[in-house]
């Protein structure tokens, strides 16, 4: 009798917990995911149009985030409900039509899995739009209009991103990276994920304050890198901030120097339910990156490409490392600019193949490309690369070399010591390994970059910055700059100190009209 009562108490437990997962399961907050995601230079010739994003939806897009596998801590917190993610690599202007093409599809697919609790907005925060100011701020408010005003929404942004006063106002929780180069980009969009789940939660929702600070400075990101001073400090007073009763998030953007919108200048963000907390925190942080203004520079020693070449020519060290910064594609550059190439080749010292061994990385070639991969390593082959988006500065280049390597995505053609790394296009990624290159015993590496991405800056002996043309120019003082804000740090001198007090965003659900200009 006694074991048919354990029995049945044992079945009824099973049972009622059975239930109390089920109900739990069925109360799990239901997010969306969207967001468009790039770099855009306005100073740069190319257009970026939708086949060369990458567009993701459903599943797909959860397993872009290593923190969200099954049955991990995060992703069981909730039902989640992806619409659609587009990303692709830095470049110019997005096109109109491919702009409203993803729109369309994102609004499309939300509108299918409403209602949501809470939506994970995921942005770079520098797109430019031809015809268009503020794409992020504009896609937000056309998803509001689709999941609501009560929808809580969590936005994680590139340091790089802008933040306007509309994308402000339609987010409630938002961050960005703390880290340039950005080695923590998977660590904030946890953040900004764990951040919205939290406070769905807690039943906290839409935190009661979010104080914002536009900052008018304006500089490169090669200028205002976290691994340098005062970038290093700076960023490291968040965490402190952070961790203060009444406060949820503290970020900087330094915001994007190569486009020319009104939105375009760093900002300060503090979000929370202290009033008096979040709107100190927000001054405190804007004030102190005011007063380092005139301390920015430039994360490496910079020259001429003529300087730089003297330079790593007479070193000692190697591998030595020349940014072709200019044409940098990272950052937004069309990446095909071929005037630092030419200038390369031109030199008296690399014209025999026994000259200072250099490695050119890389420019886009496609019917070279395509006509190396039909041929053998060894065999002479010429063609022209570069220059199909970007020709201002210098026209296509013609090579005649040797074979050395053929991948997947790039083949190796030499040049007298010089190794041209040519790409079958813009957007595609090799690594020196898989076309055979030695990195380590080269005297000179040339690469379309400004600061080194980590795996090049732990692999340099030396390093300088070349000083080239292209759609992300480091000399902002030559660009055409027409509509920012003005006066702007470095541009103007300011005759008194900005007005860096906080300015108590709205809260999404709130209907006030925006200022004029936002």
């Amino acid at each position: 009798m006694k074991t048919f009562i354990t029995y049945i108490t044992l079945c009824l437990g099973l049972f009622t917990n059975t239930i109390v997962c089920s109900a739990q399961a069925n109360n799990l907050p239901r997010i969306a995911i969207a967001g468009i995601a790039t770099e855009s230079s306005t100073f740069s010739p190319a257009l970026t149009s939708r086949d060369e994003f990458r567009i993701r939806t459903g599943e797909a897009v959860l397993d872009t985030y290593p923190f969200m596998v099954p049955d991990s801590m995060v992703r069981e917190r909730a039902t989640w409900l992806p619409s659609l993610v587009a990303a692709t690599s830095p470049g110019g202007a997005v096109t109109r039509e491919a702009y409203e093409s993803l729109v369309a599809e994102t609004l499309d697919s939300l509108k299918k899995n409403g209602p949501y609790d809470g939506l994970y907005f995921d942005i770079h925060g520098a797109m430019s739009v031809v015809g268009l100011d503020d794409p992020e701020g504009d896609l937000l408010a056309r998803i509001r209009e689709v999941i609501g005003t009560e929808t809580l929404v969590s936005t994680s942004m590139d340091l790089h991103g802008n933040v306007s006063w509309r994308l402000a106002k339609n987010t409630d929780l938002i961050t960005c990276f703390r880290m340039a180069p950005h080695e923590d980009r998977y660590e904030t969009k946890k953040r900004a994920i764990v951040n919205l789940l939290d406070r769905l939660e807690n039943g906290k929702g839409k935190p009661l304050y979010k104080a914002w600070v536009p900052v008018p400075i304006l500089l490169p990101g090669e200028k205002t890198s976290t691994r340098v001073e005062p970038a290093k400090s700076l960023y490291a007073k968040i965490p402190a901030i952070e961790q203060q009763q009444g406060v949820i998030d503290a970020a900087i953007w330094i915001g994007y120097a190569w486009a020319d919108e009104p939105r375009n200048h760093a900002v300060v963000m503090v979000t929370g339910d202290d009033r008096a907390q979040v709107s100190a925190s927000a001054e405190k942080l804007a004030t102190d990156f005011w007063n380092v203004r005139s301390q920015f520079d430039f994360v490496a020693p910079v020259d001429s490409l003529t300087g730089s070449l003297n330079k790593a020519l007479a070193s000692k060290k190697h591998p030595f490392f020349i940014s072709d910064s200019g044409d940098n594609p990272t950052a937004g550059g069309a990446g095909d600019v071929t005037w630092t190439l030419t200038k390369i080749l031109e030199r008296p010292e690399f014209k025999s193949k026994n000259g200072p061994s250099l490695i050119y990385a890389s420019i886009p070639g496609p019917d070279l490309f395509k006509k190396a991969t039909a041929a053998n390593v060894g065999d002479q082959i010429e063609g022209h690369v570069g220059a199909k988006l970007d020709a201002r500065f210098a026209p296509p280049l013609k090579l005649n070399g040797t074979i050395e390597s053929v991948g997947e995505n790039a083949v190796v053609i030499r040049v007298g010591s010089v190794r041209v790394i040519v790409s079958s296009d813009r957007n595609r990624k090799t690594n020196f390994s898989d076309l055979n290159l030695k990195p380590l015993k080269t005297d000179i590496i040339v690469v379309k970059m400004g600061y080194l991405v980590p795996d090049l800056y732990n692999m340099r002996k030396d390093w300088i910055m070349a000083l080239t043309p292209g759609g992300v120019d480091q000399d902002l003082m030559s660009l055409d700059y027409f509509r920012i804000n003005r006066p702007m740090f470095p541009f103007d001198n300011h005759q008194t100190q900005p007005n860096l007090e906080a300015r108590l965003i709205p809260a999404s659900d709130e209907f006030v009209p925006a200022p004029y200009g936002q």
